[in-house]
């Protein structure tokens, strides 16, 4: 994730489950086609129910990492 800088970051640390992809969902539709957001959470559920979202909706997830008790996605939206 180091090598692309997000033009977005949505914190989301401290919610759970559904609230960050709900978060989430509203804050891609504020941004342009073809921009990233990185999300940041705390919720282990994200690592199964963001994939899902990037799939359903077209989205490409550039990069999901851990690092201690958050986790980090890179998301790029699609054109849909």
């Amino acid at each position: 994730m180091a090598n692309i800088k997000p033009d977005h970051v949505m914190d989301a640390c401290g919610l759970f489950c559904p609230e960050p992809v709900m978060l989430l969902h509203n804050r891609v539709r504020e941004i342009a086609p073809g921009e990233t957001l990185q999300v940041l959470a705390t919720d282990p559920s994200t690592q199964r129910d963001i994939p899902k979202f990037c799939t359903f909706l077209g989205h490409e997830l550039l990069s999901q990492e851990v690092e201690s008790d958050q986790f980090r996605y890179l998301i790029r939206k699609g054109a849909g």
